[in-house]
């Protein structure tokens, strides 16, 4: 059996840790706090900490409005733990905070995590737009527009008698065909993606060997009129009674017949039942091996990038196995009726239906092999969305099937033309946007975030509800922070001045209170 490679490192969930404690360090408001009869200065109470990084997370495209309170607590008691805030006695390293009016405060340093190290191989690498593929024991021969280009291995013609070779063909044609059309069918999907994801290299996200062509194929071929995945091996199935439970809730109360008893609460007892069965799985529906894969996609969950959002994600879909993908399949199509459906009792106190589904279920749908501090926040955002266009994701994409029988045909009828020879052909691109170079892209996503942080400085600048004294001590803060970025604002201390040219004049009195003279009556 061919060995499987291990799960990608978290790289694109570490960035995402790292921005957000530089935002959070840079634009949470201090003040001072005055606790057991002493003044502290520069600091905030954990439920203060928790309102201003409660919104800003639900603003955030890569988190999303799903975010709740309670797990924007959880992430504060991660910077407490990880020391990017300590409490007013200098303590951190645990997750002993709750939100109340603790006094908290951030170190002199903000400690960030190194980004893993990249998953390159040493030697040259290509990349999926430049692979070439060819049809077995033939010689190679390429058209005309495209010789010019280098294969990626010089294949050198074998000098044997041609008779021989025609016997060589024949008895390993059938093997070596199924091995080219699975290669294609790796070599499309890696294109595809990448140029979805608009990414330079896919090296940090996917190895072409996590590709699985078996998978993709069953994926797409086996399947019920409303597109789900039936698998031939009842024993990978979901068993009967989460099947029956799942069906009941997703179609309530029609399929709850009469059967089956009506206590009061039994609607409750039966989404227990599916939720223990789905939290319980050893491994997230999306699989560990994924992880950074899908994390990636969260930069494309925005509105005006949410049909491409959707094409990579019904890619990356195809690529897990046939059981992984029918039980996603059957809980995103349980779970977005159950939130849509009027007539379904309450099934939490507390809680809305729809955020309930969400946080019930989000870590049993993407969660890393590590612990990442961030995994709850990411696997909710994800499964939102998930939820909310899971009809279109798990639709199958004809258009890698045709891309593939194109690209087959094309190599049939060249190996018609030019019998006995090896044929390379490249591969097709496909354009989505303007490709750019890798220097272009880390330029690109360098003046990204130095625009959001500067952004951050005019909210401060604008920020009405700021006395001046607050103004000038986030100021500071952020001049240590970003003193490039500063500087870019504020060229001069002139400039930095006319900020606070403007302050409030004190009025005259309208009526003058001026003690009147009294005269001395002796002379």
């Amino acid at each position: 059996m061919e060995q499987r490679p291990a799960a990608p490192v978290p790289y694109r969930a570490t960035q995402l840790w790292n921005e957000i404690t530089r935002y959070f360090r840079a634009g949470m408001p201090l003040r001072s706090h005055r606790q057991h009869l002493k003044k502290h200065g520069s600091c905030f109470t954990a439920s203060e900490a928790a309102d201003w990084l409660h919104e800003v997370l639900r603003s955030n495209s890569n988190f999303g409005p799903e975010v709740s309170r309670q797990q924007t607590v959880q992430l504060l008691r991660k910077f407490l733990k990880n020391h990017i805030i300590e409490d007013i006695k200098g303590r951190w390293g645990s997750e002993s905070l709750e939100d109340n009016g603790a006094l908290y405060r951030f170190p002199s340093t903000s400690p960030v995590k190194p980004l893993p190290a990249s998953c390159r191989q040493s030697g040259t690498l290509e990349t999926s737009r430049d692979r070439l593929l060819k049809l077995p024991h033939l010689s190679r021969r390429t058209p005309r527009k495209q010789e010019a280009l280098t294969p990626l291995e010089n294949v050198e013609k074998t000098k044997l008698d041609k008779a021989a070779e025609n016997e060589e063909a024949a008895l390993h044609g059938k093997e070596a065909s199924q091995e080219y059309v699975q290669e294609t069918w790796r070599n499309i999907i890696l294109i595809h993606l990448q140029t979805i994801l608009g990414l330079p290299s896919l090296e940090e996200v996917l190895q072409p060997t996590q590709i699985v062509p078996e998978h993709v194929m069953y994926n797409m071929t086996h399947t019920s009129k409303h597109g789900v995945v039936i698998l031939q091996n009842k024993a990978e199935d979901l068993p009967h009674w989460v099947l029956s439970a799942m069906k009941c809730l997703a179609y309530w109360p029609r399929n709850n017949d009469m059967s089956q008893p009506t206590y009061s609460g039994f609607e409750r007892d039966v989404f227990r039942t599916v939720a223990d069965y789905f939290v319980s799985l050893p491994e997230p529906l999306l699989t560990f091996e994924y992880y950074e894969l899908f994390v990636n996609i969260l930069d494309l969950l925005q509105p005006h990038l949410e049909r491409i959002a959707v094409e990579a994600l019904q890619i990356c879909c195809l690529l897990l196995p046939p059981a992984n993908r029918r039980k996603i399949q059957l809980l995103m199509r349980m779970i977005a009726r159950i939130s849509e459906n009027v007539d379904m009792p309450r099934l939490h106190d507390a809680m809305g239906t729809r955020s309930l589904m969400i946080q019930t279920f989000s870590r049993c749908v993407l969660c890393c092999a590590e612990e990442v501090d961030l995994d709850e926040l990411l696997s909710t955002r994800l499964v939102s969305f998930l939820m909310d266009h899971q009809q279109e994701i798990f639709k199958v994409p004809t258009y890698l099937q045709v891309a593939v029988q194109d690209h087959i045909e094309y190599m049939k009828m060249a190996q018609c033309k030019y019998p006995g020879e090896e044929i390379c052909a490249i591969l097709p691109t496909y354009s989505y946007c303007e490709q750019i170079t890798p220097q272009e892209f880390e330029e690109q996503k360098v003046s990204t975030s130095h625009a959001a942080v500067a952004e951050l400085l005019e909210n401060i600048i604008k920020d009405k509800n700021l006395s001046v004294k607050e103004k000038k001590k986030k100021l500071k803060q952020f001049q240590k922070e970003y003193p490039l970025i500063y500087q870019n604002r504020f060229p001069t201390t002139e400039n930095e001045a006319v900020l606070f040219e403007n302050k409030p004049t004190i009025k005259q009195p309208m009526l003058s209170l001026r003690k009147p003279k009294f005269h001395s009556l002796r002379y």
